[in-house]
């Protein structure tokens, strides 16, 4: 099984502390979205997982703690925006505190298991194409010592989001608009040696050599891990995504970065109140147990599978 830590929140700016008593404990709770008292018991055996993805926007609080996870094989989904406190308010300084984070990382796990993503792109008076072009090269030709891979994705607006970006008077981004912009991004990718794709995204890029990505990626896993894993595609997830199954234990309304476009937060209020409930000892990401919810034993196995032969 691949554990995704987190889609929902980042987990290793905001409650690394939490993941890492988990770990030690073995095992994690984690409601279902849809239903708030339906809970899952999922295991954290090294021996029924198969891989662990990160999604973050700062690591530092990791950095030094890297080690615990030494039983384990794991990459991270790294997000680095040309965006500035404007958009992304709980951030630190890109230049001085996220770019030297991005290097640290890769110099301690590999470039292989860094993956850098520039998203979502939107258009706005002030980042406008032509700024995205410029910080794209800036970014890529710093980063490409350190990454293999660069993911990209337009902005969608989702209706619990739509109030947040209200004020960042966004422009028109039709397909058209989009396709150019790729092409240019493809272009910049390419000659610093980067491989680039896009995510959960309708549009065909492959006359730039932009790729669908699978950001929860079997194939990666298996060339780190040395033998295939007989997966299927993550069916809760939309059409476009390309990701293999995993199962997700972080929180909805938890990630205190403060990014106006995210999906995964509807309410300010709501992310702080949860915050003010987290307990690092708790196997719950926040809260507690009450008496109407239902616990269940997740079923977990590993998709490891020794008898294909992979050119790896």
């Amino acid at each position: 099984m691949i554990i995704s830590a987190s889609r929902r929140t980042d987990i290793p700016t905001y409650y690394s502390t939490w993941f890492f008593n988990r770990l030690r404990e073995g095992y994690v709770l984690v409601r279902n979205p849809l239903n708030i008292h339906q809970v899952s018991k999922v295991s954290l055996d090294p021996d029924v997982i198969d891989g662990i993805v990160f999604w973050t926007k700062n690591p530092i609080p990791m950095l030094d703690k890297l080690d615990r996870l030494k039983d384990y094989v794991y990459y991270f989904q790294f997000t680095l925006t040309p965006y500035g406190k404007d958009v992304e308010t709980g951030l630190p300084g890109k230049k001085n505190v996220i770019i030297p984070a991005f290097r640290h990382l890769s110099d301690t796990i590999g470039p292989d298991r860094v993956i850098w993503r520039y998203d979502p792109i939107f258009l706005s008076e002030t980042y406008t194409a032509d700024c995205h072009i410029r910080t794209f090269e800036a970014m890529a030709k710093t980063l490409s010592p350190y990454t293999k891979k660069c993911t990209i994705s337009f902005i969608d607006m989702y209706r619990k989001t739509q109030k947040n970006v209200a004020g960042l008077s966004m422009r028109e981004f039709s397909v058209q608009l989009q396709d150019e912009l790729a092409g240019k991004l493809a272009e910049i990718a390419h000659s610093y040696g980067l491989d680039i794709e896009t995510c959960s995204e309708g549009i065909d890029l492959e006359k730039y050599g932009i790729h669908h990505a699978r950001c929860i990626d079997d194939r990666l896993f298996a060339k780190l891990i040395g033998c295939s894993l007989n997966v299927g595609k993550d069916k809760n997830q939309r059409a476009e995504c390309g990701c293999v199954e995993s199962i997700d234990i972080g929180a909805y309304n938890t990630c205190k970065n403060g990014c106006l476009y995210c999906y995964a937060n509807y309410s300010n209020a709501a992310v702080i109140t949860n915050a003010g409930k987290h307990d690092p000892n708790s196997p719950l990401l926040f809260g507690s147990l009450g008496p109407e919810d239902v616990v269940s034993e997740k079923k977990m196995v590993s998709y490891k599978d020794y008898q294909i032969s992979l050119d790896i």
